[in-house]
């Protein structure tokens, strides 16, 4: 796959909780695809670094993340704490170059995720939104705060 339209809804649909997410997933793969001219130099932004894979990976796992969170709170368990270094480190697969076949793997791999959360959020209860189980945001405000997930893609910015 190698055209750079939006993958996941259109611009128009309406801000519910599952369309911050596939919003925050359309937004990172219309910049992850101008990546490929990456000239392989990490982008300084606040007290971190940020190159192509970082951003991919710091989405991912934020969705990872806050979906292990809600799954656990709407099975009455606590949730797991994540140990991960988040934006902290660069790691050495961070630094390198984002080819065309990492792009498609960005795709698939944030689709999914996007998808997986859009059906959770779709299928859940207005009250269980505005009112979820366990300690936290609702399931509502974590969808919006996913949204925030930008800010790593929008570090690197539009390479075009």
């Amino acid at each position: 796959m190698t055209d750079t339209a939006p993958v996941t809804t259109s611009v128009t649909a309406p801000a519910t909780p599952a369309r911050h997410v596939t919003a925050m997933v359309d937004h990172v793969l219309a910049l992850a695809a101008t990546w490929t001219a990456w000239d392989g130099i990490p982008a300084p932004v606040d007290d971190r670094v940020y190159t192509p894979h970082k951003a991919i990976r710091r989405v991912a796992d934020h969705l990872v993340d806050h979906l292990a969170e809600l799954e656990s709170r709407l099975a009455g368990a606590e949730p797991q704490p994540d140990h991960w270094h988040a934006s902290a480190i660069t790691t050495t697969a961070d630094l390198a170059p984002f080819t065309a076949e990492d792009l498609d793997e960005a795709r698939s791999r944030l689709t999914r995720l996007a998808r997986i959360w859009a059906h959770r959020l779709d299928a859940l209860t207005e009250e269980q939104l505005d009112a979820s189980p366990g300690e936290g945001w609702s399931f509502g405000e974590l969808a919006r705060h996913l949204n925030g997930s930008t800010y790593y893609a929008d570090a690197v910015g539009d390479l075009s």
